[in-house]
């Protein structure tokens, strides 16, 4: 396991493409310039021993340099050991819906990228829980399975779009039952599912049948409401322009709705509550209160207890190259003179 200490410093890698178009233009202002006053022949009788080749590889080597160095400031460290260790919580499911009605602009950005916010949120307040994501459109898709790892839950949550599922509709009930296959603790007796969603559904009977059996696994289902009961057109866009606007089959532009009668609905069927997404961080902060009060389960989980620093091997790299930018001469190596592999013998 590799963590950063002061990951703000990569961002001064910004400054490599920099450097390399500051050469390049340095090459060709110098070769503009020297051309003036002479021509490329009586330059190498002039310079006969001053290698093109050379100032590339120095360029290489301190380009090389300052990325060890910036490596080293950012402080990489590795876990050298793992442990176990116990843990009181929750297991906590998310549901994202990932249908096409989820690019509706009624709320910004729009309803997916709010609902991805909202699980964002809610983990961040989370300390020892167990968390998993499922992906549903027309279908159910198990993003990530239960696990304590928020970081690989985040990374997961951004990658989710409206395109990842081939099939199209909103089948909760398909989530609600992957959903159930989730919790692995026979013993877990708090057991938590938070679908977000705007409230389409196009399965609604079998979805309660659905809810009845997670009832059954234990399962408390909560629903978090994305969208506005107005609603919007849904975009379709092309790199981040829309071209169109989703119509029906008979050319009529479709308007999506938030429909909260069908997450009211689920909710307290599933023993849970209904709660309006709109506003982030009240939705967020109620969510943390019913977390709380939930009896907490207490589960064994591996992490990594000690981390080594590694910024030395990093630093001693980066002024070993820096050295050989310095003392590596712009003169041609008299070896390769002989080789000739780079042509710098040649005539025009």
């Amino acid at each position: 396991m590799i963590q950063f200490d002061e990951k703000i410093y990569f961002y001064l890698l910004s400054i490599i493409p920099i450097m390399v178009l500051a050469f390049l233009f340095l090459q060709v202002w110098k070769r503009k310039t020297q051309r003036q006053f002479s021509s490329l022949k009586l330059l190498r009788r002039l310079a006969p021993n001053k290698s093109s080749f050379k100032s590339a590889l120095k360029l290489i080597f301190f380009l090389i340099g300052v990325t060890f160095l910036i490596i080293g400031l950012v402080n990489p460290k590795i876990g050298t050991k793992l442990e176990t260790v116990k843990r009181e919580g929750v297991d906590i499911v998310f549901a994202v819906d990932v249908s096409k009605s989820m690019l509706a602009e009624d709320i910004a950005p729009n309803r997916l990228e709010k609902a991805k916010r909202l699980v964002s949120e809610i983990i961040n307040q989370l300390a020892s829980d167990r968390i998993g994501i499922i992906a549903y459109a027309g279908q159910a898709y198990p993003q990530l399975p239960i696990t304590t790892d928020y970081g690989a839950a985040k990374m997961f949550l951004q990658s989710m779009n409206t395109d990842m599922l081939s099939s199209q509709g909103t089948a909760i009930d398909a989530a609600i039952e992957l959903a159930s296959t989730y919790y692995d603790d026979a013993e877990q007796t708090n057991r938590v599912l938070f679908i977000i969603s705007d409230g389409e559904d196009h399965s609604e009977r079998s979805t309660i049948d659905a809810v009845d059996l997670a009832i059954q696994n234990g399962i408390r289902v909560f629903t978090i409401g994305v969208g506005k009961a107005k609603g919007a057109p849904i975009p379709l866009k092309r790199n981040g322009v829309v071209e169109s606007l989703k119509k029906d089959n008979q050319g009529e532009v479709v308007i999506t709705r938030l429909n909260e009668n069908v997450l009211l609905e689920i909710a307290e069927e599933g023993n849970g509550e209904y709660i309006d997404g709109t506003n982030t961080e009240k939705a967020v902060e109620y969510i943390k209160e019913q977390l709380n009060q939930m009896d907490k389960k207490e589960f064994e989980a591996k992490q990594f207890a000690e981390y080594k620093d590694q910024f030395q091997w990093f630093l001693g790299l980066g002024f070993l190259f820096l050295f050989l930018d310095v003392f590596l001469l712009d003169r041609k190596t008299q070896w390769l003179k002989k080789l000739n592999l780079f042509n710098e013998n040649g005539h025009e």
